[in-house]
């Protein structure tokens, strides 16, 4: 695997130790996740700050295969094509694990996260979304249209594509555990997690892949594509008791989502997930945490909108 030019002048210049921690000496500065040199840098600065006599190859590595399997340059697969769950949207996630996940360490939080463990949450946050890719003889819709099983078609892809690099079972195993806790319906207490380490992973997945997203500067902007996404994966399974059907509009969605943050995720957050979005706060543990600040702006916003009623997705 080449890494990219960009980002080894980056390590070069560098030279790993003071400058990828500059990286961090704001800790939730401003990183554009449509970007994926800037969101591997700052997820490698992280990995240092933990580990810093780990392995500094596994990073662009894991980078380079989530890479290859989004542009349509793995097996029979096309490149994503779903406008919402897309590769900036699994870049989002990944920045706000891997700071959750330092921060915790950096706090001595127990247990303590090993470098074999944050490997395997960053893939599995890397590949939670492979579920959305199409085969290339799969010609009809988006990748969207399968938003209602894509958990479980995510778990397989990362099984299939990690059996290939030479992972063992239990180390699939894990990461399947960990992708399983991003579904809005997942329950939880069914996993069958084989550590207390593992689950933690999890959660943090799980709370990342919500933070992330909500936290977007368009986050607004792009919910009527979420709507779309949501209409075609309504049309595909034609399963009219799912959630993502309870939506009769973009401008609907819009509408909803303040509820949806405020009686849904902060819940899950809170509870399902033991609260691990608290060691976002920046500092920790009585600072700000900037996740919650943005998602509340981004709420603030929607309860200010006057959309129309027939509004339609873009």
């Amino acid at each position: 695997m080449k890494m990219h030019p960009k980002v080894f002048s980056v390590y070069k210049k560098a030279c790993i130790p003071p400058a990828l921690l500059l990286v961090f000496s704001a800790m939730f500065q401003s990183i554009v996740a449509k970007d994926p040199v800037a969101v591997e840098v700052e997820v490698q600065a992280a990995r240092f700050a933990m580990f810093p006599a780990g392995d500094a190859l596994f990073v662009p590595l894991a980078f380079g295969w989530a890479i290859e399997c989004f542009e349509g340059r793995y097996r029979d697969y096309q490149a994503v094509d779903a406008r919402y769950h897309d590769f900036e949207h699994t870049l989002q996630g990944t920045l706000c694990m891997v700071r959750l996940l330092r921060a915790r360490h950096l706090a001595g939080a127990q247990p303590l996260l090993n470098e074999p463990m944050f490997q395997l949450g960053l893939l599995a946050i890397l590949l939670h979304d492979t579920g959305y890719l199409k085969k290339r003889d799969d010609t009809e819709g988006t990748g969207a249209k399968y938003t209602i099983t894509h958990v479980g078609r995510s778990a397989e892809f990362a099984a299939q594509l990690l059996k290939q690099k030479g992972y063992n079972s239990s180390d699939i195993t894990a990461v399947q555990n960990m992708i399983r806790c991003t579904g809005v319906d997942s329950a939880l207490s069914a996993i069958p997690f084989q550590s207390e380490l593992e689950k933690i992973v999890g959660f943090a997945l799980g709370t990342s892949d919500l933070l992330g997203q909500m936290a977007a500067e368009d986050y607004v902007e792009k919910l009527p594509i979420l709507y779309s996404e949501f209409a075609e994966a309504g049309r595909f399974s034609r399963n009219s008791t799912h959630f993502i059907t309870s939506f009769s509009s973009a401008a609907d969605l819009m509408e909803k989502t303040p509820s949806f943050w405020d009686k849904f995720v902060q819940l899950k957050l809170n509870r399902d997930f033991c609260g691990l979005h608290n060691y976002l706060q920046d500092p920790y543990p009585s600072g700000p945490n900037p996740y919650l600040d943005r998602i509340e702006a981004n709420m603030k916003r929607l309860k200010g909108l006057r959309v129309p009623i027939n509004a339609q997705p873009a």
